[in-house]
């Protein structure tokens, strides 16, 4: 499984994807929307775990930026700012939503239930 880690807080984003790779996890990570569209140019993941508040181009843009080329990619929100604001902004359709700090468990249990396709 190969993950992208999308998320504008370089400490964080970076700690996580070293615990995912701890876990055997294979995981790049981006800070901006902008850096992981361009590794979506050579790379390809299988499921993309995005942040919802950053600058320019916030998860939600991000994700249906993705999808108009990758259409099979799946998707994990994350966000610190879990509020009746996100779901209105368009994540009340996904399943598939944390709050930060995530735990790691939780967030590796969402990803295998994402890629096998379990709501």
């Amino acid at each position: 499984m190969r993950i992208l880690l999308v998320d504008d807080e370089a400490d964080y984003v970076s700690t996580l994807a070293e615990r995912l790779s701890f876990r055997g996890i294979d995981a790049q990570w981006a800070l901006s929307g902008r850096q992981a569209l361009k590794y979506l140019e050579t790379e390809k993941y299988d499921l993309a775990v995005l942040d919802i508040k950053m600058p320019k181009i916030g998860g939600i843009e991000l994700k249906k930026e993705i999808q108009k080329k990758y259409p099979n990619m799946k998707f994990i929100y994350l966000t610190g700012h879990g509020s009746e604001d996100d779901y209105q902004k368009g994540v009340a359709d996904s399943v598939h939503y944390l709050i930060k700090p995530v735990n790691i468990d939780d967030l590796i249990k969402m990803m295998k239930k994402v890629m096998e396709g379990k709501d």
